[in-house]
């Protein structure tokens, strides 16, 4: 199996877990018959614990905050980072402001596989993280954080990710719909061609609302808003809806999708929201280099996706990526 194993302060064995959602590659290793919901008390809270790419399905990793009442979520992994939605920093801080629980992300380190990214995370957003593709060299991450986040004043309230959306007519009736692949998905996409104003793109059944300003419109960068409702196959198999605001690598339309790490653009304002058919729907904000964005943005109740102040660096994306476990 590939095993995590978990000893307490006196070297005892206290937790043994074994990886349920093998990767491609992963052939080598056997897997449960069922998924083992893995957890450990201790004096500072509950802890869950579950391996890479476990983390994009229900069992054991949903179970585990929605069953088991974890308060933090131990994740090593070794994750590859696929640019638009899936750096590590950028999906793991996400799913703890999703799942409203610690995450303590430890991914190895190996440039050469495009894997790096670590991060200690809060329901509120990252404590602290480090994204080095330069150089080989580790990193110790040390923050505080609540024990008990579920209890603490500082946790943000239970989202209906769908009410805001579901409340408004449709923004705009657009002529300029096309579609481009991310990560071999079939989006949706409507050009951002003014400097501000409120944007609809819809697929299937979901609508993607996105009202936005711009600090400045420029010639040289163009960005999107984009919808994806349907099953994910390449790389496993899981169902999607993804509602997002991007840049795209270049001028040209048919390059929207494609990964791209800088950006020049700052947002004075944006407010994105989708009508999600699932109540698992993660947040990620991330800026040019592929830097986080913590305490710079917010879940209201509603489900709108916004920013507190205009973007201290330009914008990469602006997602709402959500998971519909049933549909898998």
């Amino acid at each position: 199996y590939n095993t995590d194993v978990v000893f307490d302060a006196q070297g005892k064995l206290v937790a043994r877990y074994h990886k349920y959602n093998l990767f491609l590659g992963e052939n080598q290793f056997n897997y449960p018959k069922e998924p083992e919901a893995v957890t450990f008390e201790t004096p500072f809270g509950k802890f869950g614990i579950f391996t890479c790419f476990d983390i994009l399905f229900y069992e054991p990793a949903v179970v585990l905050v929605s069953k088991m009442q974890v308060d933090t979520v131990i994740f090593p992994t070794a994750w590859m980072n696929v640019l638009p939605f899936l750096t590590a920093i950028e999906f793991h801080s996400a799913w703890a402001i999703g799942m409203r629980v610690n995450v303590l992300a430890a991914n190895t380190h190996n440039t050469s596989m495009e894997m790096t990214g670590n991060g200690i995370y809060a329901p509120a957003g990252a404590r602290t993280y480090s994204y080095n593709m330069k150089t080989e060299d580790g990193h110790l991450l040390i923050a505080e954080l609540d024990a008990h986040p579920r209890l603490s004043p500082a946790s943000p309230p239970a989202v209906s990710w769908n009410s805001y959306a579901l409340s408004v007519e449709r923004f705009s009736q657009n002529d300029h719909e096309f579609t481009g692949i991310i990560f071999e998905d079939l989006f949706t996409f409507t050009e951002l061609t003014k400097p501000g104003g409120n944007l609809t793109v819809c697929q299937k059944n979901l609508c993607c609302h996105l009202s936005y300003k711009m600090a400045e419109k420029r010639d040289d960068e163009v960005y999107v808003l984009g919808a994806f409702d349907g099953l994910h196959v390449i790389e496993g198999q899981y169902y999607l809806q993804i509602c997002s605001l991007l840049k795209c690598p270049s001028t040209n339309l048919s390059t929207c999708g494609q990964p791209t790490e800088m950006a020049q653009t700052k947002f004075e304002m944006f407010s994105l929201s989708g009508t999600f058919g699932t109540s698992y729907v993660f947040p990620e904000v991330l800026y040019s280099g592929v830097q986080l964005a913590p305490r710079e943005f917010e879940v209201l109740a509603d489900g709108r996706l916004i920013n507190r102040n205009t973007t201290s660096k330009p914008v990469l994306t602006v997602t709402l990526y959500g998971r519909w476990y049933e549909k898998d």
